[in-house]
């Protein structure tokens, strides 16, 4: 029997410092949720959706309740699970309204013969199970969102230029607080799951990293698990996910796994403040990294009476 382990992300990011008591407690609630299932000699893929849920009912990450705003205002939420035996997966986008988007992306997984299903189809389905919808809206959001198309309005931004150079100006107004799990159960299953709100004014239809395999979510039983968060682009172009589980494959620690990921990033893609990510391998070693200011992360272990918590991990820039 192997030792259970669960690391989970907030998301990577700018965070401001009045959010971070906020943040280290969602994270700690969500590890324990799902280390809770890992305890009971539960399935990874259990742990992980229970961990992420936990983050979407909590207002304070983007994904869920706290989603961000499209440019138009309009909410379009997406998510997705793998699990590492059998390498099945299922993922959801351009969600309204659905309470818990990892969980329709476990339904699109476990009752369809598909991967991915987006708007309408995603919608019926969600019907079908007579999934729990909500108003996923805050306050937060909305002022952020206030606050940005107000510089447009102002030509502070002169029409959206490019990335690196709104990040710089507005850090914390394009935190990515992406949230994702990645668990080790005792039969030495591994699992990954990711959730998020989107990119603050992304033009709708915009599909991010979160809700593609390989991308934003990875787990393979050769080789580890996988969650990033961060600017999805930079993610997809990458396959960030599979290719931090394909340096645990060759023998890496899930440490090294995840900080060879990140220099990949910054040596591909050459964008400041972009992406972080966590990993576990098939050893039972957990790893977290990124090049934003912030990672809010926990991660629990058989050997820890309650989730360790921090908002950094290993910094590479």
């Amino acid at each position: 029997m192997q030792k259970p382990i669960i690391a989970v992300h907030g998301g990577a990011g700018a965070w401001d410092a009045d959010r971070w008591k906020e943040g280290l407690v969602g994270i700690k609630e969500a590890a324990s949720a799902g280390f809770k299932i890992l305890k009971a000699n539960g399935a990874a893929l259990d742990a992980v959706e229970a961990a992420v849920m936990s983050m979407e009912d909590n207002g304070v990450f983007n994904a869920g309740l706290g989603s961000t705003l499209a440019i138009d205002k309009r909410i379009e939420m997406e998510a997705s699970i793998m699990e590492g035996r059998m390498l099945n997966a299922g993922a959801t986008g351009l969600l309204r309204d659905i309470k818990n988007p990892v969980h329709l992306a476990r339904l699109v997984m476990e009752n369809t013969d598909h991967v991915f299903l987006v708007a309408d189809g995603a919608e019926k389905l969600a019907n079908l199970f007579n999934l729990e919808r909500r108003n996923p809206m805050t306050e937060l959001r909305l002022r952020y969102w206030y606050d940005l198309t107000q510089k447009l309005k102002d030509r502070e931004m002169e029409s959206l230029p490019k990335l690196e150079k709104m990040l710089k100006a507005h850090p914390n107004l394009f935190s990515t607080d992406t949230v994702g799990a990645v668990a080790f159960d005792r039969r030495g299953d591994t699992a990954a799951a990711t959730s998020t709100g989107g990119r603050a004014l992304k033009m709708p239809g915009r599909i991010g990293d979160s809700p593609l395999i390989g991308c934003g979510t990875y787990a393979d039983n050769e080789a580890g698990a996988c969650s990033t968060t961060g600017i999805g682009e930079v993610a997809i172009k990458l396959v960030l996910a599979k290719a931090t589980c394909d340096f645990a494959r060759i023998g890496q620690s899930a440490q090294q796994a995840a900080e060879n990921s990140i220099r990949l990033v910054n040596k591909r893609i050459k964008l400041k403040s972009s992406m972080g990510l966590i990993v576990v391998d098939m050893k039972g070693g957990i790893g977290a990294a990124h090049n934003t200011p912030n990672l809010c992360w926990a991660y629990m272990t058989s050997r820890l009476s309650q989730p360790k918590a921090a908002m950094q991990a290993k910094v590479l820039v």
